[in-house]
């Protein structure tokens, strides 16, 4: 039987800076980086740089969870992140994706914590959702 998963992700994107620099600032290996004019895996240039860190697809009915396992990361990098922001001219984001199996759905809404602290940060919060079954 297939499971409903979700996969909560913190993006830093800009026109170009250095992601190698960015995993040194924050002491933090990325689970992905791409600088812009790299070639994605279907062979198209990228057109900007990109810096992310997430979680797993894992079971949930709570996207909270996997929310705040990718804060819990980030958090005390908030001063950190700000300098990187306005050095580079980043643009953060947190993206929740849900992957719906057997019509079950996660609960989706967010905690004041985590609203708090996007807001904090200036980031956007953004949902993708994909229905099987």
């Amino acid at each position: 039987m297939t499971e409903t998963t979700v996969r909560a992700e913190f993006i830093m994107v800009g026109d170009n800076f250095p992601t190698e620099e960015i995993t040194q600032a924050l002491q933090l290996e990325p689970t992905e980086a791409y600088n812009r004019g790299d070639f994605s895996k279907s062979m198209k240039q990228r057109l900007e740089s990109c810096w992310s860190i997430s979680t797993p697809y894992e079971a949930s009915f709570d996207i909270n969870i996997q929310l705040m396992k990718v804060i819990e990361i980030i958090k005390s990098k908030q001063k950190v992140l700000l300098h990187l922001k306005e050095q580079y001219s980043l643009k953060f984001m947190f993206m929740i994706v849900i992957n719906i199996e057997n019509n079950d759905k996660p609960a989706v809404y967010l905690e004041s914590d985590t609203i708090h602290f996007a807001s904090e940060i200036g980031a956007s919060i953004n949902f993708d959702y994909y229905i099987y079954s």
